[in-house]
């Protein structure tokens, strides 16, 4: 059975010699799991044709609708364009819910989704899945 989950929690560990950190890094994710390796290949030709390589394996760069933007994403014309980063696996398909910019790593304007954009994000990737003829 496929779950939907809407936050996610990743642990990352990090081994420096002689000893070892963990980090709990929590972030927000619109996640499909379960996927089929047919579900795989359809999403990944998907997301390639569509959105293109970021450079980063599995990694996808959704553009934010300019209408979707709040206040001061609207006034920051310097961090334009806005992004949801999409991350496919051969299991899961997951959607962070952190609006970032790619022109700068930190900024007020880089903040989670505020309700309208996580909706118009959820949309997108629930429209994207129906698209391709997968089911959840």
């Amino acid at each position: 059975m496929r779950r939907i989950s809407v936050i996610s929690y990743r642990k990352i560990t990090s081994c420096a010699p002689r000893r070892s950190v963990v980090i709990f890094a929590i972030m927000k994710q619109y996640v499909i799991d379960e996927l089929t390796r047919d579900d795989y290949e359809k999403l990944r030709a998907y997301l390639d044709e569509t959105y293109g390589d970021s450079g980063v394996g599995g990694i996808y760069w959704l553009p934010l609708a300019e209408e979707m933007l709040d206040g001061l994403q609207s006034a920051h014309e310097t961090c334009k364009p806005y992004y949801f980063a999409i991350e496919l696996t051969p299991d899961r398909l997951s959607c962070e819910l952190l609006v970032r910019t790619s022109e700068r790593l930190h900024c007020p304007c880089m903040a989670y989704a505020a309700e309208e954009q996580r909706n118009w994000l959820i949309a997108v990737a629930d429209a994207m899945l129906e698209k391709l003829g997968i089911q959840v």
